[in-house]
């Protein structure tokens, strides 16, 4: 569910779109943590940020470079992007797995590092990578860029 990054594209607090939503802020923080939603509060939910149930579920959203915001980047913070993803078309969730896995790997190899020197810096590289696209996620959230759905009326 794309909940959070409809939110965050709204500039919108947990606290805002409960009151807007009629939700409590737990039911908010639940289903944002990847809880299951009611049909009811799907409802909610859609008619508070003005989209379909459907967009509403979809998995993931890409980079729109067409968009207002991403034309609107500095062109390093373009470069940035398209280096470190190594798409045409970077999505969020790209950047969430990368994350995940350098920061498991990371925490391994830098376990691995009490017997092995090679794996400690091995796992300080990961650590970097995860926070590197950590960045990344961040940065694309504040300035907007990512792809969504296109709205519909309902």
């Amino acid at each position: 569910m794309v909940l959070k990054q409809l939110r965050l594209s709204r500039s919108l607090s947990q606290e805002q779109l409960a009151q807007m939503s009629g939700l409590s802020v737990r039911t908010i923080q639940r289903i944002e943590a990847g809880g299951n939603a009611s049909l009811e509060s799907q409802k909610c939910l859609a008619a508070a940020l003005n989209v379909s149930i459907e967009i509403l579920n979809q998995e993931e959203m890409t980079m729109n470079r067409r968009s207002e915001n991403w034309q609107g980047l500095p062109i390093i913070l373009k470069i940035w992007f398209a280096l470190n993803f190594l798409q045409l078309r970077p999505k969020r969730e790209t950047a969430k797995r990368i994350m995940w896995l350098g920061h498991m790997s990371g925490f391994i190899f830098c376990c691995m590092g009490l017997v092995s020197e090679a794996a400690l810096v091995g796992g300080l590289l990961m650590l970097m990578t995860a926070y590197l696209f950590a960045l990344l996620k961040w940065q694309g959230d504040k300035y907007d860029i990512w792809d969504e759905p296109k709205v519909t009326e309902h």
